[in-house]
């Protein structure tokens, strides 16, 4: 699966730090997220659809 997180999160115009300080993460744990070396487990990537305002399938593609 492909991360549209880092697209998602420049669409919208937020910075990264905005981001994690909402997600309550480090901005670590988001760029991981983002480069796909790591997966917000589902409350996480629940939470974060919400923020970004999309739906939680909006935030991968399949390659």
């Amino acid at each position: 699966m492909k991360s549209k997180i880092g697209e998602i999160i420049d669409e919208r115009g937020y910075k990264k730090k905005y981001v994690a300080e909402k997600m309550d993460i480090t901005q670590s744990q988001l760029s991981n997220w983002i480069s796909g070396r790591a997966y917000p487990p589902m409350d996480k990537a629940f939470k974060l659809a919400k923020v970004l305002d999309v739906k939680v399938d909006d935030l991968y593609e399949e390659n």
